[in-house]
């Protein structure tokens, strides 16, 4: 398996895999409340057999070409990830998306791996829109969205019901020719 240094801090991005399921469930257990503020992950990740499905419905989005999931380690445990939630390398497009645990947060790992799995996209797959949803109320992600060079294009009002109420979904994007322009600056 490959890994991938995020910087001289040791953080790795690798492949999410079943096989890694119950570490995957830890993970998850660790931070199940801080992830769950905005995104329905841990509500998924319950149990191993869930954390087991959940990465096999991504091994079969890699295999598939639809999608990838990605883990994020430090110091040889797994902190948080990205993954393209959608992969659509014949239209051009992929929505990426992220969770980290506490522990984790505010060290600059979920921009770093992202532009590391963005970039793959663009350069290597000739992806040319990258999405990103976030609640409007998820400044950290909001945030990530920023540092990417991404535009915000929209919010859609009350799309998302979570937990038993509605929130607001601000629609970010890079293009590819603004990914590239931004890494020649």
């Amino acid at each position: 398996m490959f890994a991938i240094s995020l910087g001289d801090d040791g953080a790795e991005l690798r492949p999410l895999e079943p096989w890694q399921a119950e570490e995957f469930l830890t993970h998850m257990d660790r931070g199940r409340e801080f992830i769950g503020q905005h995104i329905g992950l841990p509500d998924v990740v319950a149990d191993l057999d869930s954390a087991r499905a959940y990465l096999t419905s991504y091994a079969e989005k890699a295999a598939t070409d639809t999608g990838r999931i990605y883990g994020i380690w430090t110091d040889g445990t797994l902190v948080g990830g990205v993954l393209f939630r959608t992969f659509d390398a014949v239209g051009g497009t992929a929505e990426a998306g992220c969770w980290l645990e506490p522990s984790a947060a505010g060290k600059g790992l979920i921009t770093r791996a992202c532009r590391v799995i963005i970039d793959w996209a663009i350069e290597e797959r000739g992806i040319h829109r990258v999405e990103w949803y976030a609640s409007t109320k998820n400044e950290p992600s909001i945030a990530v969205a920023r540092r990417l060079g991404m535009t915000q294009e929209g919010v859609v009002r009350e799309n998302y019901l979570y937990r038993g109420h509605r929130s607001d979904t601000a629609i970010w994007a890079v293009l590819a020719p603004e990914w590239r322009a931004a890494k020649a600056s």
